[in-house]
């Protein structure tokens, strides 16, 4: 080969390489995404960021899909299956005692409380906690607001041995409290208010006790992480979070227009009833006087302590308990500057 065609190859392999290079450099990052439920209107900060190319702009492509559950999404991030989801943090807090070892961890909370509620009717004498005293309650046993039961009684005393307990299905749990079989039920608040309403339960007529509001210290729902992934792509959790906060302020704001992405992969789907748990979301979990004062996303650790404390009343840790740092890597967060609410 002549010198003069060698120089050409060899200038010809570095071009190849520096454009195969910038390709890469300019390559997405796929995230695949799950949520903990089915798609209904609290999924709109999610969906939103996806429809308006916010994702994209930070280099990532990304796929969200529906789920039965937050245990679900969790066990599904944990096994590497998916690489980033939103599950409730209490269930993750328990999944990771049993597996202290689990890849998975909470990097931002969109739940800064939590939705557990004990719904009841007005007309069967459930007005407050107290008056659950002599009720029957319909309560699934692997719902996460039952799991958290014997928090709520013992913070505000109530005789949970005068309170009668049906493990019922998922399915007939609203269903029953509509028809009168039983007096109150465990559930999501924005979940079960919205469905009774949907079966002609007059709204006047539904007690909603929110467990935040009545002693209930616990955080809600969390964006949570394979911590492999996280380490192999730190600059894509940053950025999806990034895209996230800036879906999730679009949502917060225009809720009606951010509900329609939502609708697009539900026709089914009631608008005007997703937007109601929408706003109930909105409203009752995410935007919170903690959230008004520090921000989106983050975790107060004292706050947390006493989480724990309470968690400690509803489930016997097998390992020590964790602190938030076991649970919550605050690392990937957006400056607060891009996290206050606005």
């Amino acid at each position: 080969m002549s010198a003069r065609l060698a120089g050409q190859t060899a200038r010809v392999a570095l071009l190849v390489a520096g454009t195969l290079t910038a390709a890469i450099a300019a390559g997405e990052t796929n995230v695949k995404f799950t949520l903990d439920y089915q798609y209904q209107g609290p999924s709109a900060p999610f969906l939103l960021p996806l429809d308006k190319g916010y994702y994209k702009a930070e280099g990532l492509n990304v796929s969200i899909d529906p789920a039965t559950g937050s245990l679900e999404a969790i066990e599904r991030v944990a096994s590497g299956n998916y690489d980033m989801g939103f599950a409730d943090i209490n269930a993750l807090i328990r999944f990771r005692d049993a597996d202290p070892k689990a890849p998975i961890k909470a990097v931002f909370i969109l739940y800064n409380r939590p939705t557990y509620a004990v719904i009841g009717r007005k007309s069967r004498g459930v007005n407050e906690p107290k008056d659950l005293e002599g009720k029957i309650i319909a309560a699934p046993a692997t719902d996460n607001a039952f799991a958290h039961w014997p928090i709520f009684t013992q913070v505000n005393k109530i005789d949970a041995s005068k309170v009668t307990l049906e493990n019922v299905g998922f399915p007939v749990r609203e269903p029953m409290l509509a028809a009168g079989q039983v007096d109150a039920i465990t559930g999501s608040a924005f979940l079960s208010l919205l469905d009774l309403k949907d079966r002609g339960v007059p709204i006047d007529d539904i007690t909603v006790l929110l467990m935040a509001n009545y002693g209930v210290a616990l955080y809600g729902s969390a964006i949570v992480v394979n911590t492999k992934f996280a380490g192999e792509h730190p600059e894509a959790v940053k950025g999806f979070l990034r895209a996230f906060v800036k879906g999730l302020k679009e949502t917060v704001k225009r809720p009606s227009n951010a509900i329609e992405t939502v609708l697009k992969r539900d026709p089914q789907a009631q608008k005007n009833l997703e937007i109601e748990r929408l706003m109930m979301a909105i409203r009752d979990n995410i935007v919170t006087p903690e959230v008004l004062a520090n921000g989106y996303g983050a975790i107060d650790e004292e706050r947390f302590g006493r989480a724990i404390d309470q968690m400690g009343l509803a489930y016997k840790f097998k390992a020590p308990k964790p602190k938030p740092a076991d649970v919550f890597d605050a690392s990937f967060l957006p400056p607060l500057a891009e996290r206050k609410f606005n």
